[in-house]
């Protein structure tokens, strides 16, 4: 697919004005609407998510599937938009609703139960109690930098609480590599009839910048030995470009071992893996583990370019791909095309993602079904970054286009 031209750009964007005027709104620089006040940010992707996404208890609702399931990801993901946009309301009822229906009320025993929704007799209930680590840490960190922005000791000790609970339930000490993070509390670690045993992983549960804060935060903990093993795990097994949803490393001794594609998933990456071109184009420029990892996931790149459009699927071994990603995909590509310095795939899947979210969110569109939940949390994360709404630290912490306003609001 050739890029667009200028004039080519002009009029598919004056085609597009009527159903995208709110998304061009979004993709302004912050600089053009900034106030020079504290109060809560408007960014209306996040009123637009808040709309169709959360109920007024603080649940976050996806819809697509029979239990009309809310997930302990969609909890933590929306806690750091809510932090992002300091909407401190909606971050105070996400938080509740997630400890008391996803943690028995006690967040200080339980990690967060996983999956909520509507069971075979009609009741409403934690669906499934394992964890899933990726929202622990994204819980963890939401907390963690909102004590810190918003002055609020009680998130700072919650924090702590889930990240020694992440610690000692759902991080396992493999031979030579050492300390990493199991996708959940149980069903991660396989019996291995030619070794002790074999780890099940999922790159896309570790994004570096929040390891790094986790680090700094909690020296004694596993994360900056967590983080390193990220980047090992990756470089590994992206011999192609690629990475996979799903990874194994298994035991070929007592203190040596390696990284396989999982016997149970394959090599296919998709819609986890998304997430870990996402999180290396989020990392600050400084990190000295974001060129490596840059150098290493280069084939998504290549394909977009080729193909238009990145791919639904991928054989990460092989380099094999199939299917069109949906917009999310796109949405999702976006900081790792700006890391890259790729402007023409950055402005192509730019457009791309302005038509197709435009119209998701029609009144027909709507009408026929809830708009596509992960598609929507993708775009946070992308546009959010883009639009300049907040960046990680070369630490980890996070700064939120408000603090800075804030700062200038108070600075004589």
């Amino acid at each position: 697919m050739k890029p667009f031209s200028a004039m080519q750009t002009l009029e598919r964007c004056a085609r597009w004005l009527s159903l995208s005027a709110l998304l061009m709104a979004w993709l302004l620089p912050v600089t053009a609407r900034a106030e020079s006040n504290c109060s809560q940010e408007t960014w209306p992707l996040w009123q637009t998510f808040v709309e169709h996404f959360v109920q007024p208890d603080g649940r976050v609702l996806d819809a697509s599937t029979p239990q009309r399931h809310s997930s302990s990801e969609g909890q933590s993901y929306a806690m750091f938009f809510a932090l992002v946009a300091n909407d401190r309301v909606t971050f105070d009822k996400l938080w509740r609703w997630s400890q008391d229906n996803l943690a028995g009320g006690d967040i200080k025993t339980n990690l967060p139960g996983w999956f909520w929704g509507l069971d075979e007799n009609g009741s409403w209930r934690l669906l499934d109690s394992n964890s899933a680590s990726d929202a622990d840490l994204w819980f963890a960190y939401a907390l963690l930098e909102a004590g810190r922005l918003w002055h609020v000791d009680a998130y700072t000790l919650a924090a702590r609480q889930i990240l020694h609970n992440v610690a000692t339930q759902e991080v396992a000490d493999l031979p030579w590599l050492g300390k990493m993070l199991m996708p959940g509390k149980v069903g991660f670690i396989k019996p291995n009839l030619e070794a002790p045993n074999q780890w099940q992983l999922n790159p896309s549960y570790m994004p570096v910048p929040i390891l790094r804060r986790f680090a700094e935060f909690d020296p004694k903990g596993p994360w900056a030995q967590i983080t390193k093993n990220t980047v090992t795990l990756i470089k590994a097994v992206s011999a192609k470009g690629y990475v996979a949803d799903w990874v194994s490393y298994r035991a070929t001794g007592v203190k040596s071992g390696e990284f396989i594609v999982d016997p149970v998933k394959g090599e296919l990456g998709s819609y986890d893996a998304i997430r870990t071109y996402l999180w290396v184009g989020l990392m600050p420029v400084g990190d000295r583990f974001r060129k490596p990892l840059l150098d290493s996931l280069g084939g998504m790149a290549q394909a977009t370019a080729v193909d238009g459009v990145p791919p639904e699927k991928v054989q990460a071994q092989s380099g094999v791909r199939s299917g069109v990603g949906p917009f999310g995909f796109s949405a999702a590509l976006l900081p790792y095309f700006k890391a890259l310095g790729n402007a023409s795939l950055q402005q192509q899947q730019a457009l791309r993602v302005q038509q197709l979210m435009a119209q998701s969110l029609t009144p027909e569109a709507v009408k026929a079904a809830q708009p596509p939940y992960y598609f929507f949390v993708l775009s946070l994360f992308s546009l959010g970054f883009m639009d300049n709404r907040y960046h990680f630290l070369e630490h980890g912490k996070l700064q939120p286009i408000w603090e800075m306003k804030c700062q200038r609001a108070v600075t004589p």
